[in-house]
């Protein structure tokens, strides 16, 4: 059975990630990039579908574990009857993709630790063994296009189609391991220095960490969730993935499970937002450029995510020989939402874009021409039903967080033309948000219930709804505003967390059932706030806070009934949640309130 989720650290280069589980046993690694087959997949099947394990041959009597200050350098401390250990695992910033380095480092911190080492290369997602070759400094494996390399002074054997080794550290010492991956048409592999690797990755995470201006009462929470997101940014096109995993589920056992190595335009605001305000606008200009790169083309043809370097076609599949985390299956690649048909991308990019002006005042010609586009293509197809921000496998519907984003788009657009000067037909503009706000207002508010609901004609709630007071479409202080976030306290709230929408009465083309989602609860926090109910805000948020691992990280959701994190993980839209909570808490003018800004006149 496979380990609990919250047992996961994880490491990365900003081209890849790998999970390391609590017991020294690295469970995930895709090479060479996020989306890239999977040599260590024994997360979502078993040992022998891949995984690299470093731990005490002898009973362990206490394991700890931290990452060194600000940085992604992992840390975990075995502690044995005969003495204690720390095994050190990271992730070199590659110069390029053609050489992925992993180092795990064993130091002896006192008396003697006997430890072993297995290891079992499995490329394709657990279902192609190499051919291993022992080698002076260790061992290479190749199989079709992937190559491995691992240095190390440890005497390693084969047995059984895996590699395994022992060895003793005595405190004082070192014993290092140096995996590297490398296309296996290329013939050797540079050697660099472990110790030297680890003294310049260090150096180079406290140089980014130390460029967060948040100072507030939850920096340790702010900053930990800001390097887990450049974790999640691949570098060469500045992409920030949903997940570095696959096919994790959002209920155990269930069939949500879905591949989240891709780039959402959903988290194109929230994302800016939280990098912008906490000081790397290096990053947020590069996540822009990636926005601009990834939504260029026909109007018609925007899709709801992309690749990491805007790849279109992300087919789905599924991987019948792996058994799936904790039974759940089945293990899906590729994501076949990408062909929805999604209202909200289109506010959500124009809304990016301006959000890009008003942080930094970066615009240009380009972007305004692709906005132009977009905007002529969004109002002939307004009114025309979706799929929603959920993703819902259903039949289409009229959304109202959909029309709700349509509205922000013209709005946004009327804004650039009033502030920066452009030029585009704003009279009409300023019509077509005044219809659409007055639709959604009419149709997508039940006046029984004194809130919006899901979709015009519905009973239903959804916890993006939760989202108007912070894109401006209402006032926090409009009484529908307020119903509609003590709506859903009364109907999507259980044990203090926020359900998306209910699985049972909505019909999203799967089984009911799915954990409380925590982008939504931390939007549940910023609403409080909003309307001026701080106390509970600042509780919600410390009690979201707790879910995290000892290490700072959060999934997609948390199961109550499991007691558990559930969905992929680490998830980039909790922790961009996280970030501007806390920014919206600890600022007068946060995230939520700027963007509120632009209100329908």
């Amino acid at each position: 059975m496979q380990k609990p989720i919250e047992h996961y650290g994880l490491i990365g280069n900003a081209h890849t990630a790998a999970l390391v589980g609590l017991d020294g046993s690295i469970d995930w690694l895709c090479l060479p990039r996020f989306d890239s087959g999977a040599c260590f997949t024994a997360l979502l099947g078993g040992p022998e579908n891949g995984r690299w394990l470093i731990a005490p041959r002898e009973r362990v009597t206490t394991t700890t574990r931290k990452y060194r200050d600000e940085t992604a350098v992992l840390e975990t401390r075995f502690e044995t009857e005969e003495g204690a250990a720390v095994v050190t695992d990271f992730m070199p910033m590659p110069d390029d993709e053609h050489e992925i380095d992993l180092v795990r480092l064993v130091y002896g911190e006192r008396g003697t630790v006997r430890m072993r080492t297995e290891l079992l290369f499995r490329f394709d997602y657990g279902r192609v063994v190499p051919w291993v070759r022992r080698r002076y400094h260790g061992l290479s494996a190749i199989a079709g296009p992937d190559g491995v390399q691992l240095r190390t002074p440890v005497h390693l054997r084969g047995e059984d189609f895996a590699t395994r080794g022992d060895f003793t550290v005595k405190a004082g010492e070192l014993i290092p391991f140096t995996m590297t991956w490398y296309p296996s048409h290329h013939r050797s592999v540079a050697y660099r220095d472990p110790e030297e690797m680890l003294a310049s990755t260090l150096a180079g995470w406290r140089m980014w960490s130390a460029r967060c201006t948040y100072q507030g009462r939850w920096r340790e929470a702010v900053i930990r969730s800001l390097i887990t997101l450049k974790l999640l940014t691949y570098h060469p096109t500045g992409a920030i993935v949903a997940a570095p995993t696959t096919s994790l589920p959002e209920q155990i056992g269930g069939g949500r499970n879905w591949d989240y190595r891709y780039c959402w335009i959903r988290d194109a605001t929230f994302t800016l937002y939280a990098l912008m305000t906490s000081g790397y606008v290096e990053e947020a200009r590069s996540w822009r450029e990636w926005l601009l790169r990834a939504a260029l083309g026909k109007p018609s043809e925007l899709q709801i995510m992309y690749g990491v370097a805007g790849e279109r076609r992300l087919s789905e599949c599924e991987l019948p020989w792996l058994v799936g985390y904790r039974g759940s299956r089945p293990v899906r690649l590729g994501n076949a939402a990408h062909s929805q048909f999604q209202l909200d991308v289109y506010g959500e990019v124009v809304d990016a874009l301006y959000a890009s002006q008003q942080l930094n005042h970066e615009q240009n010609g380009e972007a305004w021409e692709l906005q132009k586009a977009l905007l002529d293509y969004l109002e002939g197809v307004w009114r025309t039903p979706d799929h929603g921000l959920w993703e819902m496998r259903g039949p289409p519907r009229a959304f109202t967080h959909s029309r709700m984003m349509a509205w922000v788009a013209f709005d946004r657009a009327v804004k650039i033309v009033e502030q920066a000067g452009l030029h585009g037909p704003i009279e009409h503009w300023r019509e077509l948000r005044k219809d659409i706000h007055a639709e959604v207002c009419t149709r997508g508010f039940d006046a029984q219930q004194n809130a919006f609901v899901q979709c015009y004609g519905s009973k239903e709630l959804d916890a993006a709804l939760l989202l108007m007071p912070h894109v401006g479409f209402l006032p926090p202080t409009d009484s529908r505003i307020i119903g509609t976030v003590k709506a859903v306290r009364r109907n999507l709230v259980q044990d203090g967390l926020v359900l998306r929408y209910r699985t049972e009465r909505s019909d999203d083309g799967l089984p009911a059932g799915e954990g409380s989602f925590l982008a939504c609860s931390f939007w549940l926090a910023d609403a409080l706030a909003l309307i001026g109910e701080r106390t509970a805000a600042e509780e919600l948020f410390e009690r979201l806070l707790s879910l995290r691992n000892d290490l700072g990280l959060l999934a997609e959701e948390y199961d109550l009934d499991e007691q558990c994190l559930v969905g992929n993980f680490p998830q980039a839209f909790s922790h961009v949640a996280l970030v501007n909570t806390a920014h919206n808490l600890t600022n007068t003018h946060g995230p939520a309130k700027r963007r509120g800004r632009s209100r329908s006149k």
